[in-house]
Parts: structure tokens; C-alpha cells; sequence
């Protein structure tokens, strides 16, 4: 998620690493290379300059202590800032305790709405939430059917009217098929054109005259940069939106759009949406995406990603099998089941402190996974509950069922051997202690 940004913001940061003191120099010339970073990244100019100006204000003048050196203390100024910048405010949904809480998509064509209306779908009725979807996309061809089809997938309802394309009275009625039908949240899924106009807008305005919505979201694209900022502008001088929603930031994404857009509309941004999978959408906090635009990793997104994926018992279960050396096949295969729920390996690694500056070039082939989980399902239940049977002849058999190499195979059961061994010599030197005390731990 915005390797570029990162990069660039790590290679300014350095003209102050190693300094003795911040001083009006060395502070002009990283504020000179960060703010080129931002107009770079397509940041609105004025926000860019504000920007500059209020983290100019705060550096200049402060005394370094000895524990922290001026790349440490302007780091952390910046860091405040982008903050600042995108959002201190809560950013939570507004969800009615009683009564119907009614949310109102809208966004240009393109921006990911539908797809995003079913992600917010699945959200929400991960939370305990009756949801019914509502396709009022009259024009797109094929839209209502595509709502339809992810709603399939996610096990929750949508509701149209086939022969009209008045979507006005399409979100009028799908409030009353939701009070008779006992959902609770209803998700309104409205048309997009290629660029705003005023037929546009009337719609959107009926729309949300008729069904007074909770919740205004607006949906934008945020590869688009500044063009995104814009038509933000218009839709909320029209519509007046409560929240901003992110798609598409782990593309191409220069970053311009996220640090812009609330600065230039005043609303918070609510929700990121992560590529087409129907559970990649993360609630937007702007403090740990300043992180990880500054390399520093996002680690509490990490530890709830993992949270939502593992199961408490097989967590368990799987420590028990790790401290008495029982660990098979099987338990692997359940692992990267886990790994690839959680998402793409990329993605995760820029969580992790340290790394997210080391990835935008690395080689990070999620097919690996893939081929692993081939070969393992290419054994026999005895195979992989005692790899030590794996002679000659059954490696070649599993490498002929599973479209790999004898060497793929070969490899993947000699990282097995040695795992056993190092999970052998770790249990063995006080390692249930250890795991004992690692599952006290708690975050603060």
C-alpha cells in the first residue's frame, strides 16, 4: 500500500538522519525534498504547503534530547501531521440501535461502489447485522445482476425491481420489503457516470431526499489523485456526504487522494477498500496509515487480521501439537489457509515494522503458496500424517499430481524436516515456558 510514497518519504527523512541538532538548514532542505515527495504523489498544492508550513513550525526550535536524534524527532513531527492531516476524528459507522439504518452509496462510474457495497455487506453482517443490499444502479449494464451475484456469494439478500428504471422508487420500496422482511441495515447502491453532471446529481438528491439515509458514504477511486479531490467537492456541495470509503488504494496508488481529500472536503474517511476479494476492506485509521506511509509498519492492523482468521481451539490445538512434536502436513496446510485469509502476502509483510521499506521491489510470489498447497494435497492422509514414509516413489507420484517438480517436493518436505527439528530443540530449552508466558501477552 503506497510502496512509492514510502519510499520517497524514507529517502527525504535521511538528509536529516545523523544530524547532531535540527536546525532552520537541514530543516529546509528535508521540508524542500518532502514537499516535492507530496506534489510528486499529485497532494493538493494547497494542502502541500500548509502541510510543509505547520511541520516547518513545530521542528524549528525543538532541543533533540539524548535519546532521540533529529530523524527520530522530525520522523515523529511528520507523523503527527499526516495524522493530523487525514483525520483525528472517529471514523466509526453510525449504525441506528433501534429502527433501520439506512446507508446511501454514491461515487463516480468506476469507483468500486458495488463491489464495495457487498464488502460493506459482509462487514456488517459479520457484526450480527440483518443486511439486505439494494441495487438502484438502473443504467450500468448488468449492475443490479452483478450486486445480485455477490450477494449470492455472501449469503445476503438484494432487492430490485427488474422492470423499471426509476431508482428512486426502488430505494422508496426496498425500505418497506426491509421493515417487512426485519433487516435492520439497509445498503443502497446508487448509478455513477464517467464525470459529474447534473442529471447526475438530481438523482442521487431524490434518492436521498426519499430514503433519508444514516449514512452518505461517498466512494472514490483513489488512483485517480486529484481528480478524486474534485469531484469529492462537487458531490458534497451537491449531496452532502458523511464519509469518505478509499477503494483501490493497493494499486497504482500515488497517495495524493488519501492525504488530500479530507483536508479539502472536511469529512472523515471511513473505510479502505483492498482489492476485489469480498472481506479486503479495513476501517480507516489515520494514524496507522501514517505508519506505514513512514515505514514503520502497521502492527496492530496485523494482530487484528490474524485475530479475525484464527480460531481460538485450532490455535490451541496447534500449540499443543508444536510442544509435543506432532505437528503434519495437515496442520500446514491449515496455516496457509490462514495466511492466505488474511490476504496477500505483500500486503501483510508492509505491516510488519521494518520490512514495508524492503518490499516494493522484492519478489513476493503468492504462487508459492499455491504450489505448496498442491503438493500437500497430492499426499495421501497417511503421507501427510507420516512424512517419513515419503520414499522415492511416492514423490514422484505426488509431483506428477500436483503439476510440480520432484524438486519442489523434495524441498518443501526438507523445510518440514527442519522445522520439526528447530520446533524439537525449542520445546526441549524451556520453550513451553516461553510460549506460556507468549500467550499472557497482551497489547496495551
Amino acid at each position: 500500500m503506497l510502496e512509492d510514497l514510502t519510499l520517497k518519504f524514507d529517502k527525504a527523512l535521511k538528509k536529516v538522519t545523523g544530524q547532531g541538532r535540527i536546525t532552520e538548514k537541514n530543516i529546509s532542505d528535508t521540508l524542500r525534498e518532502i514537499r516535492r515527495v507530496l506534489l510528486d504523489a499529485d497532494v493538493n498544492y494547497k494542502v502541500a504547503k500548509n502541510f510543509i508550513e505547520e511541520v516547518k513550525e513545530r521542528a524549528l526550535g525543538k532541543e533533540v534530547l539524548a535519546s532521540v536524534t533529529p530523524g527520530q524527532l522530525i520522523t515523529k513531527i511528520i507523523h503527527d501531521e499526516l495524522t493530523e492531516l487525514m483525520g483525528r476524528e472517529g471514523n466509526e459507522l453510525r449504525l441506528n440501535p433501534s429502527g433501520p439504518t439506512v446507508i446511501l452509496l454514491v461515487g463516480l462510474q468506476g469507483s468500486g461502489k458495488t463491489t464495495f457495497g457487498a464488502k460493506l455487506a459482509k462487514y456488517l453482517k459479520e457484526r450480527k447485522r440483518d443486511v439486505l443490499l439494494v441495487a438502484a444502479d438502473v443504467y450500468r449494464p448488468a449492475a443490479r445482476e452483478q450486486l445480485k451475484l455477490l450477494g449470492k456469494k455472501i449469503g445476503v439478500d438484494v432487492f430490485t425491481i427488474p422492470d423499471t428504471k426509476d431508482a428512486v422508487q426502488i430505494a422508496g420500496k426496498s425500505l418497506d420489503y426491509a421493515k417487512e422482511n426485519n433487516f435492520n441495515t439497509i445498503i443502497i447502491d446508487t448509478a455513477g457516470r464517467l464525470h459529474v453532471d447534473d442529471q447526475l446529481m438530481q438523482e442521487v438528491v431524490a434518492i436521498k431526499e426519499k430514503v433519508n439515509p444514516t449514512e452518505t458514504l461517498f466512494v472514490v477511486d483513489s488512483m485517480t489523485g486529484q481528480d478524486a479531490v474534485n469531484s469529492a467537492k462537487a458531490f458534497h456541495d451537491s449531496v452532502e456526504f458523511d464519509g469518505i470509503v478509499l477503494t483501490k488504494l493497493d494499486g497504482d496508488s500515488r497517495g495524493g487522494c488519501a492525504l488530500s481529500i479530507r483536508a479539502i472536503v472536511q469529512k472523515p474517511i471511513k473505510f479502505v477498500s483492498l482489492g476485489e476479494k469480498l472481506d479486503s476492506i479495513e476501517v480507516f485509521h489515520s494514524d496507522r496509515l501514517a505508519s506505514r506511509i513512514l515505514g514503520k509498519g502497521d502492527i496492530v492492523s496485523f494482530v487484528e487480521k490474524a485475530q479475525q482468521q484464527i480460531d481460538q481451539k485450532e490455535a490451541e490445538d496447534l500449540e499443543k501439537k508444536l510442544l509435543s512434536n506432532k505437528f503434519d502436513f495437515d496442520d500446514f496446510l491449515k496455516q496457509i489457509k490462514m495466511i492466505k485469509k488474511m490476504g496477500s502476502l505483500k500486503s501483510l509483510m508492509s505491516m510488519i515494522p521494518g520490512l514495508s521499506t524492503s518490499i516494493k521491489n522484492a519478489d513476493v510470489d503468492e504462487k508459492q503458496l499455491v504450489k505448496v498447497e498442491a503438493i500437500i494435497q497430492s499426499m495421501t492422509k497417511q503421507e501427510r500424517a507420516k512424512p517419513k514414509i515419503l520414499n522415492g516413489s511416492r514423490r514422484k507420484r505426488i509431483a506428477r499430481g500436483s503439476g510440480t517438480s520432484i524438486q519442489d517436493v523434495n524441498r518443501l518436505i526438507k523445510q518440514y524436516n527442519e522445522m520439526q527439528k528447530m520446533m524439537k530443540r525449542f520445546t526441549s530449552k524451556g520453550g513451553k515456558k516461553m510460549i506460556g508466558n507468549f500467550k499472557n501477552f497482551k497489547f496495551n
